[in-house]
């Protein structure tokens, strides 16, 4: 009796807006073929029964399963397939190999293969990823108020007298209801225009404004009901845990440790030594809205919690700066808030 092994297939997508690129290799990294997709579920199910056609497929290497390759990720994922996260490829290789959808695809199957990349692809798939939407309307939102009330501010201050007299003092609140409440009446061209441009302005501060309210209190539920023990941390607002959940995605699995949070954050120090020089320097990497996320909570802590600014105090005493105070609370954060990060994925 003959007895035929399956061969292990492993495969590598290089993703884009309309296609996919897909390479696939064997067992010892010889390759079996290369051949492109749409970026649809009809096309996911093309890519795997194509890759499915030279064995078992063991794991998927894929570039950008954040972005363009998230539907292929999802899909893949859900029929219990092994999807690992794959970085480009470094530019010196790219120098010396070329650069081409086929080239990426094969060496984003070269990388799962050979353990180069290990990360779990994020996920987009659960309440991280509502969580995320929700944030990034909020995030724009928030940007173009601010935009807009600079914007009236610097009518104001351009605004002719009587104008400018009667709004140039207010607060930002104050400036926004005012403005937006102005009824202007025809007149002389310059103060007409004005009026109009403030109350319009006013108006979309305010409209910006509600949207924001909305946009908090459909994230406050979900956020309560991921990570309750995340929230209850001292200095752990709202904003700032939802910036972590979405760091550390919807799969507990991507965090191999805390120290892999650390870097993944951007806070855990690169070894910067030579010869009899012992140093380490500020890793620029990571994630810089986490990193942004543990400066605010360390900031928020330095201002009312007792620990840390008996720690601030200590310090201070022994010669460190403020910045570098600020370094090492942001990676003592970063080892607290890890726990309650895996318990809540």
């Amino acid at each position: 009796m003959t007895i035929v092994e399956s061969r292990a297939v492993t495969g590598g997508v290089d993703t884009h807006r309309d296609t996919h690129v897909a390479a696939a290799l064997d067992g010892i990294g010889g390759l079996l073929g290369v051949e492109s997709f749409p970026t649809t579920p009809a096309g996911y199910r093309m890519l795997l029964d194509w890759l499915n056609s030279f064995g078992t497929v063991e794991r998927v290497g894929i570039e950008g399963t954040g972005s363009y390759g998230a539907g292929l990720a999802r899909h893949l994922q859900a029929l219990g397939l092994s999807v690992i996260e794959v970085n480009r490829a470094d530019r010196s290789a790219r120098r010396r190999e070329g650069k081409s959808d086929p080239l990426d695809a094969i060496s984003a199957a070269r990388a799962a293969l050979s353990g180069r990349a290990t990360g779990a692809s994020k996920g987009r798939d659960g309440s991280v990823e509502a969580i995320r939407t929700l944030m990034v309307t909020k995030r724009s939102a928030r940007r173009d108020r601010t935009s807009t009330i600079n914007q009236m501010r610097a009518l104001v201050a351009t605004a002719p007298d009587d104008v400018r007299a009667r709004i140039a003092c207010h607060t930002t609140l104050s400036l926004v209801a005012e403005a937006a409440a102005m009824r202007p009446r025809p007149g002389e061209v310059v103060d007409y225009a004005t009026r109009i441009a403030l109350r319009e302005l006013g108006r979309r501060a305010e409209y910006l404004a509600a949207q924001i309210g909305r946009i908090d209190g459909m994230l406050g539920p979900l956020l309560l009901a991921r990570a309750p023990s995340l929230l209850a941390l001292p200095g752990v607002g709202p904003d700032s845990a939802a910036i972590l959940l979405i760091a550390a995605g919807d799969h507990p699995d991507r965090m191999r440790s805390e120290a892999a949070w650390a870097h993944l954050c951007g806070v855990a120090p690169i070894p910067a030594s030579s010869g009899k020089i012992t140093r380490r320097r500020l890793n620029p990497a990571g994630d810089r809205q986490a990193n942004h996320a543990l400066w605010r909570i360390v900031l928020t802590r330095m201002s009312f919690e007792p620990r840390t600014r008996a720690y601030v105090a200590r310090r201070t005493d022994g010669g460190k700066s403020k910045l570098e105070i600020i370094r090492c609370l942001k990676r003592y954060v970063a080892r607290e808030v890890y726990p309650h990060l895996r318990s809540s994925l």
